[in-house]
């Protein structure tokens, strides 16, 4: 099992933001995470990723986790090297499956990144001189750093042009083969595309749970479950 979550709950002040969360995804599975604004998806995601601790419950996830937030929070005066360096010293300290020996093992580990992300030709560019979705790409790389065993991806599509959009949406494809990894996005067709498994939140509550194969249609169902 890769994640486990029992009887969760997180109040931020007096709002009860989650409410009662249980859930077990397995390894392999790819999660699509839906909700209208404000359901709870990125309070859940930040609780996953220990940005923020939940009020009481149970939960065991992977000890490595990779994780894109909404607003991809890159150093944009670093090169794209630098910044991918500077990342890959920086979890050395916690990750066992990271070479932490020698300067050159760093250099094979950065550019392994930039080729699997396809960031070859910006490699030697400033990130502040990037277009969107190559900076995505470097997030995404910043996030696989280690190859975690959970990625989580929050809105990592928005704002892209069509052509960004499918080369971004292939990489998570093909990063979703051998890992887990939840995304959560307002864009259904991706989901369709995608995932292997659908969540639906709305007001802090798991509405609907259920293998993509098993929806028939997407959008009633996710009409249906977050309508007030």
């Amino acid at each position: 099992m890769a994640i486990h979550i029992q009887h969760l709950n997180k109040f931020i002040g007096k709002q009860h933001v989650l409410k009662d969360i249980s859930l077990s995804i397995n390894e392999g599975e790819v999660i699509g995470l839906l909700g209208p604004n404000g359901a709870g998806k990125s309070t859940l995601m930040k609780i996953l990723v220990g940005v923020w601790y939940a009020t009481n419950g149970e939960i065991i996830v992977p000890e490595s986790i990779g994780f894109l937030p909404e607003q991809n929070p890159l150093y944009e005066d670093m090169y794209v090297r630098e910044y991918l360096r500077f990342f890959v010293e920086l979890r050395k300290q916690y990750y066992t499956t990271l070479p932490n020996t020698t300067p050159h093992c760093t250099t094979q580990v950065v550019e392994d990144l930039i080729n699997r992300v396809g960031l070859q030709c910006e490699a030697h560019k400033k990130i502040g001189q990037l277009s969107k979705g190559y900076r995505q790409r470097v997030g995404l790389a910043q996030a696989m750093i280690g190859d975690p065993d959970l990625l989580i991806l929050d809105e990592p599509t928005t704002g892209l042009d069509p052509n960004q959009l499918e080369d971004i949406r292939a990489l998570i494809r093909e990063m979703g083969k051998n890992r887990t990894v939840i995304l959560s996005t307002h864009i259904l067709q991706e989901v369709k595309q995608m995932c292997t498994r659908v969540l639906i939140i709305n007001h802090g509550e798991i509405k609907v749970d259920k293998p993509i194969c098993e929806i028939e249609d997407l959008e009633q169902t996710f009409r249906e479950a977050t309508q007030y």
